[in-house]
């Protein structure tokens, strides 16, 4: 692979230049092919290392805001045609972006802080996520990102999909679908390595059981979902699709920034009253972004275009999720979990704000000023609290890979 002009997270169409020049070089090895198309028309690669009967499939590319997973795909496909004992019975499959519409309208390949981050930000909208629209939507109405995904697991059958996620601030853990004995210590000793903190109360998974630090596996289907408001349950996701065909998902998440207060699995002294406080700033973060929404939207021309879907979409998120917070316990007591759930606060309102930011600066609106002053303190508040320090984009990428790898030897043992 050649190396960028500078470290920075390569487009897609990087990846997929850099994708096709390795399968030209090592032609009895790999391939590329494409696997569907997107909304937009733009194509979805897969490239595949290997011949074995046992099969792998990575997925990069799921959240547009989560690039690290693309250079990821490229460091485990030299890694694996330099290992012949990671091919000698399985084959890998590397989506190398499944939502390349998504990423197009996220840019910031080489973010210097998180406001620079924040100024080129874009999540899509729940129902417009790839991985998460199964869960939001009806089968006749799935984009055809989703439906090319889960294609893709029908033919290969991986007893392993593994899809790459990132955080923009915090630290790396793990989400199973089903348990990986032996997982845990190889992924805490990569993150030691690297000077990565792992986040032992991540919010995403508050209430799952642990079979290691930072290694969280979800609960069976019919449990309750700690936060009951959210629209999107991850066990109606593509992540278990895998299941269908025996398999299991591991999803492997690496903070751009980390922060050294997210590991701290000691009891918070007074959950409840935290977690009440921050429902409250949650609220009154997302009312100033409502405020210049509502003020601004008479003046904008057009149907909503992406960014607008999914700054609403954020916003719309907001009430519930508070709600959740402030009634009955906290499914984690943790320092950890409630630092988690402080930085789950400050990203929603903050994603919503650059993302209208972006509609209003395009329209050349007068509130965009306005707008751009309280994400530039938001993103300063956020780096501040959470002390934020730079993880070198070798280093995401490292520990990814060797995350991606250690789990795909660890379930091969697992399913015999």
């Amino acid at each position: 692979m050649s190396p960028l002009p500078e470290p920075r997270y390569p487009t897609v169409g990087e990846l997929e230049s850099c994708a096709r020049a390795l399968a030209a070089r090592h032609s009895a090895l790999c391939a590329l092919r494409q696997v569907g198309v997107s909304r937009g028309g733009r194509p979805l690669h897969l490239l595949s290392v290997g011949h074995g009967p046992r099969t792998v499939l990575v997925v990069a590319g799921a959240h547009a805001n989560e690039p690290t997973g693309g250079p990821t795909l490229l460091s485990l496909a030299e890694r694996v045609l330099h290992e012949p004992g990671l091919r000698a019975d399985t084959s890998w499959h590397l989506l190398l972006c499944a939502d390349p519409d998504g990423a197009s309208l996220h840019v910031t390949p080489a973010p210097r802080t998180l406001f620079d981050y924040h100024l080129g930000f874009f999540r899509p909208a729940g129902p417009e996520q790839p991985e998460w629209s199964p869960s939001v939507l009806p089968p006749d109405r799935l984009p055809p990102e989703t439906r090319a995904l889960t294609a893709l697991i029908d033919e290969l059958r991986p007893y392993l999909q593994v899809t790459l996620h990132g955080t923009d601030l915090g630290g790396s853990w793990v989400q199973l679908t089903r348990d990986i004995p032996g997982l845990a210590e190889p992924f805490a000793k990569s993150a030691a390595e690297l000077n990565i903190p792992v986040e032992t109360g991540a919010s995403d998974a508050a209430g799952w059981p642990a079979s290691g630090p930072g290694v969280h596996v979800m609960p069976d289907a019919g449990s309750d979902a700690a936060y009951p408001s959210l629209p999107d349950d991850a066990r109606h996701s593509t992540w278990y699709h895998a299941h269908r065909h025996g398999g299991l998902t591991a999803v492997v998440e690496v903070p751009m920034w980390a922060s050294d207060l997210v590991d701290d699995p000691s009891p918070h002294p007074a959950p409840v009253a935290a977690l009440r406080d921050l429902a409250r700033r949650l609220l009154r973060d997302a009312c100033q972004v409502e405020r210049v929404l509502s003020e601004a939207l008479p003046r904008l021309p057009g149907p909503d275009g992406p960014l607008l879907r999914a700054a609403k979409w954020a916003l719309d998120l907001v009430p519930g999720l508070a709600a959740d917070w402030v009634q009955g316990p906290p499914p984690d007591t943790s320092v950890a979990y409630v630092g988690s759930v402080d930085a789950f606060g400050r990203r929603l309102p903050l994603r919503a704000a650059a993302m209208l930011l972006r509609v209003l600066r395009e329209a050349d609106d007068r509130a965009a000023p306005r707008l751009e002053r309280l994400v530039a303190v938001w993103s300063e508040s956020f780096a501040e609290r959470f002390k934020a320090r730079w993880v070198p984009l070798e280093d995401q990428v490292e520990h990814q890979s060797r995350t991606v790898v250690a789990a795909a030897v660890h379930a091969r043992d697992r399913v015999g």
